[in-house]
């Protein structure tokens, strides 16, 4: 029997065994618990950002829709370092840009505002986005390109990231935000024309995964492609049926939040003021 004809429309959940003890994302009755929850995953994402290096002075923003009021989000404010983040320090913004609620620190980055409320308006099932000058994404988006299948792992973006062609400068007005938003679709991943990367998912933690698989998979791309040129030759593709196969399994938002757990729990473990 082929692999294939096995394969289940859950796709990470078939890949384990002991399907019994498998974690699953927590569910709340009460909103309030949920906001906190989500503030304290986020104050871990930002720690696990600038751990990896992904943080680049004041630049490069996180958000996560607030459960309580779901048309605001919550997001880092402008020039606090990432590795001392914590929940108490994340404000949160409404629909007109206005901080609302939050930290000692109430400086909003506007490009932040205008990315973010931009993506949260057009695509309400998604809760988390993040946006970072991390260096292979930032290298990458200069070639012009999308991202080439050609590894397991860059099948997590197979059909599920778009390339936004255009810079149009530091994003200080709404029309740039609005047009990163059309071209991201209903995507989970982009490409910012000499600008970097961005990530979305239904959850913190799958949209950190994106970010740092989707920066791993630029990495390897600008080292195979440099290799395979250097032989005079390109790199092999991933065939549609494979990549469509292997999609199913590490690219569902289950195996993004399943697939950052791991660095969620060190940072915890690591982190013990974030929550404060």
């Amino acid at each position: 029997m082929s692999p294939h004809s096995t394969k289940g429309a859950s796709g990470m959940e078939d890949a384990a065994r002991g399907d019994s003890a498998r974690p699953m994302p927590p569910k709340f009755d009460d909103p309030l618990d949920e906001r906190q929850y989500l503030k304290e995953r986020l104050a871990l994402a930002f720690r696990i950002f600038a751990k990896l290096g992904y943080d680049e002075g004041v630049a490069g923003h996180i958000t996560v829709r607030d459960p309580v009021e779901p048309t605001t989000f919550w997001v880092n404010p402008f020039g606090v370092a990432w590795p001392l983040l914590r929940a108490s320090d994340l404000i949160r913004v409404d629909n007109s840009g206005e901080i609302i609620d939050g930290g000692v620190v109430r400086i909003l980055n506007t490009a932040a505002y205008m990315i973010h409320h931009a993506i949260h308006t057009a695509r309400p099932e998604i809760n988390c986005v993040a946006h970072s000058h991390s260096i292979h994404g930032r290298a990458f988006s200069t070639l012009g390109r999308n991202l080439d299948i050609i590894t397991q792992d860059s099948c997590a973006f197979y059909n599920d990231i778009a390339h936004y062609d255009t810079f149009g400068g530091v994003v200080l007005g709404p029309e740039e935000g609005v047009n990163i938003a059309k071209a991201l679709g209903q995507k989970k991943a982009a490409i910012l024309a000499s600008h970097g990367l961005m990530t979305c998912g239904k959850s913190v933690e799958s949209c950190v995964f994106w970010f740092m698989s989707l920066e791993k998979c630029c990495r390897a791309q600008l080292m195979a492609d440099a290799a395979a040129a250097g032989r005079g030759g390109t790199t092999v593709k991933i065939s549609k049926k494979e990549a469509e196969f292997t999609y199913e399994t590490v690219g569902t938002e289950y195996a993004g939040w399943f697939s950052a757990k791991p660095a969620f729990d060190m940072m915890a473990h690591e982190g013990v003021d974030y929550k404060m």
